[in-house]
């Protein structure tokens, strides 16, 4: 669940969710922090960002999470809602509106 204040997420579940940012911020924590939420079943079920940082890059190796960034049309050539597939293996991303 999404807790920083101001956030318009606030309060939303990011469990199976593709959770797309244009890059992490924080400490080594966050990386532990994804592996955590892998464990109890309360991560995402992929990644994107626009620039990969190594924090977050590492927790989603260590938590299995699917990742992929640079996308050629960065983040907004998803549409809000759409139904996104990442796949990392292949470093690729497709939705449906």
């Amino acid at each position: 669940m999404i807790i920083e204040e101001g956030h318009p997420l606030k309060g939303e579940s990011i469990a199976g969710t593709v959770l797309a940012f244009p890059f992490g911020k924080g400490s080594t924590v966050g990386s532990y922090v994804m592996y955590a939420l892998a464990r109890n079943g309360k991560a995402p079920a992929a990644i994107i960002n626009e620039e990969a940082e190594p924090i977050i890059v590492t927790g989603a190796i260590m938590a299995r999470i699917p990742m992929v960034d640079h996308l050629e049309d960065g983040l907004s050539g998803i549409p809000a809602g759409a139904t996104v597939t990442v796949d990392g293996d292949a470093g690729t991303v497709s939705w449906e509106a």
